[in-house]
Order: structure tokens, then C-alpha cells, then sequence
């Protein structure tokens, strides 16, 4: 008896373990890159926003890209302590407790980072395809209740991981010693919980961004350089979200049919190792978000770059000025046009 429990043990450890070490070693030495880059950037954002920008006087979408970027520091929070499993040749933490506070901060912060990029797309929608029209989320962008409000409505959606102990905190391989993915109704609801932050907010990324490239194609008439900056705007969020968070998406669909087909156990660690791959692309969208602050207002690109970058706002205002006096200066006559006109 005790023999069979420690060999069930040695096994349940030994689903714990990176089975190409390598690998796992180069995708901690992104993470810990991306950590690097994206800690002081996303850092020096969230000092612009509050002692600068002062966002809660603003009345446009600042509050939502404040929240954006404080979703995004939380989540870099968890890249040192996964970079360390990794290197220690572990997919996920051994202590169950630390596993699934890993998991709770990083379901949390990545569907945080996903709703706060949509919301943005979906108010910069209603701005330009239905500017006259009243909406409870123009009504609500200018006060934090809205935000609250998501992060609030975004818990929940934590709770299926916390509800089942099981060894590793790994939800994919070791589902008890009955339990199968398609029976047991926790881990289904775990993947109907990172699907659904996915796809959904991308269909409507999607819808919004071709209303608005619509609307930009129709109108032929007034000021289309605030239209053509919205469809710069949803187009970089579509990116951003396409290249962090679908890859990952399609390799979970993968590895799910991996699962339940019960396919071999060299396919089921491939399937592993590409999805974990993915998942750590995903960690770049702390980096790339903030394009979006910058393609979302002139006026804070400006600002931030005086501020942080004030070599780079002056390079970029003498080249601004230089274009628009040659544009001033009338064009030169010549001799033989003069002398036809006369």
C-alpha cells in the first residue's frame, strides 16, 4: 500500500517536470527580457497617468487605459517567479498554494488587460460610427465605476482553478484519478473561462474595427484625420491581441484534442511544450499595449515624450516645423512662365 502511494507520488512529481529543459530555459530567458523592458515602460505610464496626466479629470478614455496598464504591471509581477520554475526545469510550481496564486493573478490580470483593450475599441466605435448617440459607456468612461465594475465582474471567472487540489496546479494532464476533461464539469468550465476572454473580445474587435474602416471609406466630405487616427487605433488593438492571445488560443484547441484522443505521451509533451510556448508570447502584450496609449491620443504621445523623452519631442517638433515652413514658402517663378503670362 504505502509502496503503490509512493509511486503514485514519484509519478505525480514527475508530471511536474519540463520534459525539454532547454526549451523551458529559453522561454524563461523571454520572459525575463520581457520583464526587463516592459517593467520600466509600463512603470513610467503609470506615473504619467497619475501625477501628470492626472487621468481621473480626464474626460476621455484615459481611465480605461490607466487600468489597462495597471493590469499589465500586475501580470509582470508573475514572470520572475515563472521564469524561476522554468528554470528550475518545472512547468508549474510544486507548492499548490503559490500555483494557484500564479494562476488567480494571472487569469486576473490578462482578462483585465483583454476587457480594457476592447472597451477602448468598442468607445472609440461609438465615437466615430455613432457620434450623436447617448450610451452608458460614454456616460461612464469619465468616472471609475465602469472599471470597478470589470474588474469586479472579472473574479468569478477565477474561481473555477481555485475550486479543484490537484498536483502541480495543472489543469490539462492530472484531472484525479477518474476525472476526464470532458466529465469533469471544473475544468470544463476552466476552458470555457479562457476561451471566452478570447474569442469573444476579438469578434468584437473585429465588428469594430471594420464599422469604423466603413465609415472612414463613406465619408467623403469634413475632417477624416480624427477618423483615419480611430482606425489606426482599433487596427493596432486588433494586431496586439491577434498576435499575443490567438496563437495561444489555437494551441490550447490542440492540445485539448491531444487530451481527450488520449494520443501518445511524446505528443501530449509537444502539445505541452508549444502551448506554454505560446502562452509566453501572450506575456508580450505588456510591451506592445503601449502603442495603444500612443495611437489613442496625440496629445499623450506628446506629453510623455516631453516629459520622459524630451530629446525625441524636440527631434520631432523641429522636424515638424522645418516641413511646415517649406510648405509656407511660395514656389519659386521662373523667367519663361513670366514672360508667357504676360
Amino acid at each position: 500500500m504505502e509502496n503503490n502511494l509512493s509511486m503514485s507520488d514519484h509519478h505525480q512529481d514527475k508530471s511536474c517536470d519540463a520534459t525539454h529543459e532547454e526549451m523551458y530555459k529559453f522561454f524563461a530567458g523571454v520572459m525575463i527580457l520581457i520583464f526587463i523592458l516592459a517593467l520600466p515602460l509600463n512603470g513610467s505610464v503609470l506615473h504619467f497617468f497619475i501625477f501628470k496626466l492626472k487621468f481621473w479629470k480626464s474626460k476621455t478614455n484615459h481611465v480605461f487605459l490607466f487600468n489597462l496598464v495597471l493590469a499589465d504591471i500586475l501580470l509582470l509581477v508573475c514572470l520572475p517567479i515563472k521564469s524561476y520554475n522554468y528554470i528550475m526545469g518545472e512547468r508549474r510550481s510544486e507548492n499548490d498554494s503559490t500555483c494557484k496564486a500564479m494562476l488567480f493573478m494571472f487569469l486576473l490580470n490578462r482578462g483585465a488587460s483583454i476587457a480594457f483593450l476592447t472597451v477602448t475599441s468598442i468607445d472609440r466605435y461609438f465615437n466615430v460610427v455613432h457620434p450623436g448617440r447617448k450610451n452608458l459607456l460614454r456616460a461612464l468612461k469619465k468616472s471609475p465605476q465602469i472599471s470597478v465594475l470589470i474588474w469586479l465582474l472579472l473574479l468569478p471567472l477565477t474561481v473555477p482553478p481555485m475550486m479543484k487540489s490537484f498536483k502541480c496546479c495543472r489543469s490539462l494532464k492530472d484531472h484525479g484519478e477518474n476525472g476526464t476533461i470532458t466529465k469533469d464539469v471544473v475544468d470544463s468550465l476552466n476552458e470555457v473561462v479562457f476561451f471566452t476572454q478570447i474569442l469573444i473580445p476579438f469578434f468584437i474587435l473585429v465588428y469594430c474595427t471594420v464599422r469604423i474602416i466603413n465609415r472612414l471609406r463613406k465619408k467623403t466630405v469634413g475632417d477624416r484625420t480624427k477618423l483615419k487616427r480611430a482606425v489606426v487605433l482599433v487596427t493596432t488593438v486588433m494586431v496586439v491581441f491577434s498576435f499575443c492571445f490567438l496563437p495561444c488560443t489555437i494551441a490550447r484547441m490542440i492540445l485539448l484534442v491531444v487530451r481527450v484522443q488520449e494520443m501518445s505521451e511524446h505528443i501530449q509533451d509537444q502539445a505541452d511544450v508549444v502551448f506554454d510556448g505560446l502562452l509566453v508570447l501572450s506575456y508580450m502584450d505588456c510591451l506592445l499595449d503601449p502603442l495603444v496609449y500612443c495611437f489613442s491620443s496625440t496629445r499623450f504621445k506628446a506629453l510623455y515624450l516631453s516629459t520622459y523623452f524630451p530629446f525625441l519631442a524636440k527631434t520631432s517638433v523641429m522636424r515638424a516645423d522645418s516641413s511646415t515652413r517649406k510648405s509656407a514658402q511660395p514656389l519659386p517663378c521662373r523667367r519663361d512662365s513670366v514672360v508667357l503670362d504676360s
